[in-house]
């Protein structure tokens, strides 16, 4: 069973930095695509910036210049780096992996909660 574990969440001011991580367990294989996806309260769950398995990324207009999403094969891990944070950017981070070969099923975290506020 492949499992995605998330850390760096945590409270911070805005203009701050925070950074999150996720990490695929050591079984898994074949993981393709990975992503942050974020959920205000209220609202629906969204899609803040992927990764593709070659280093690819793709962002959101709105953390665009302000979020880097980065990747390290080796151990299956995505970082968020997130700079100049809003107080719109609070929500529960979610990261998402899509894994298999020919089929691919999408795994998710347990999400991790990021509040800007001062």
């Amino acid at each position: 069973q492949v499992q995605l574990v998330e850390s760096g969440g945590g409270l911070v001011q805005p203009g701050g930095s925070l950074r999150l991580s996720c990490a695929a367990s050591r079984s898994a294989e074949n993981v393709n695509r990975m992503a942050w996806y974020r959920q205000a309260p209220g609202k629906q769950r969204d899609l803040v910036a992927a990764i593709s398995p070659g280093g690819k990324p793709n962002y959101a207009d709105s953390v665009k210049g302000r979020f880097t999403i980065s990747r390290d094969n080796a151990k299956n891990t995505i970082y968020l780096q997130m700079n100049r944070l809003k107080s719109e950017d609070t929500a529960v981070y979610y990261c998402n992996a899509k894994i298999g070969t020919l089929v691919q099923y999408d795994y998710w975290g347990q999400g991790t909660q990021v509040t800007v506020s001062s």
